[in-house]
């Protein structure tokens, strides 16, 4: 792989994480279509820390306050405010993620990264996130969340091991459907993606180094995720203040329908 190839993936890593449109859906199908080798999913998860940076940074006021509330939940050992509760809420969303994450991990590296079925779920999901923001009414913030939205959302979440569904894409859809408004469902979903980044990152990156160590390709790649991450947070939370998610599902469906034409012709 060159430094310029591990641009491009980490480019598509930080933009396509945030955005609905599925980032291991872009990893997987950016080498298979420009016949580049295939890095494979340690480098993809390296190059999520780029975007568990992103995160991180971009609402670091907001974990400031996470974090003093869940200090605060084990030395009062009780839970009474709105932080407090989002601690709780953050931790019930994790657990189905990280028990499809440990129990599907090798259909992950092998199954799963067949492009036509990534093409598939491009489009299924595509049409269930337009559905769930076309007809969902707009009328609940974050803060009329229940521990069942949180736990909803989490399972939501577990689908999103497969290629192409979106770890974005499947928790802002249950959001919305949940009558989330679309600013509310976009920050809770990319707030409950740390956990889930983090655990991944521990558990690959030291493999990545074994194999790759400080690599150019590696701290290029991984600084394209970051700044592109946190642009996409900027610009997605701007965009969904006004606009709907309409443009993102489209894509998906799009491109989903390329890439079956394509794999159907080879």
């Amino acid at each position: 792989m060159t430094v310029f190839q591990a641009l491009i993936l980490g480019l598509l890593q930080g933009l396509s994480e945030f955005l609905p449109i599925s980032s291991s859906a872009h990893l997987t199908l950016a080498p298979w279509l420009f016949h580049w080798n295939d890095p494979g999913l340690a480098f993809d998860v390296a190059l999520h820390f780029g975007t568990l940076i992103a995160v991180l940074w971009y609402f670091r006021a907001e974990w400031a306050r996470l974090i003093a509330a869940a200090l605060s939940i084990v030395k009062q050992r009780r839970i009474e405010t709105d932080e407090e509760r989002r601690v709780v809420f953050l931790i019930l969303a994790t657990i189905p993620g990280a028990i499809a994450g440990l129990a599907l991990e090798k259909y992950a590296e092998t199954a799963f990264r067949d492009p036509r079925l990534i093409a598939v779920t491009l489009i299924v999901m595509g049409i269930v996130l337009w559905a769930a923001d076309k007809f969902a009414k707009r009328d609940r913030t974050i803060a009329d969340m229940t521990y069942g939205d949180a736990l909803a959302i989490g399972l939501a979440q577990m689908f999103a091991i497969i290629p192409g569904v979106s770890r974005s894409g499947s928790t802002i859809s249950m959001g919305r459907a949940l009558r989330l408004n679309r600013e509310s469902a976009a920050v809770f979903s990319f707030l409950m993606s740390m956990p889930i980044i983090a655990a991944a990152s521990i558990l690959k990156i030291p493999h990545v180094m074994k194999t790759e160590g400080f690599s150019p390709q590696l701290i290029v790649g991984v600084l394209a995720s970051a700044i592109s991450g946190w642009v996409a947070i900027a610009v997605l939370l701007r965009f969904v203040a006004q606009r709907s998610y309409g443009l993102f599902a489209a894509y998906r469906v799009i491109l989903g329908l390329i890439v079956l034409a394509i794999a159907f012709s080879r």
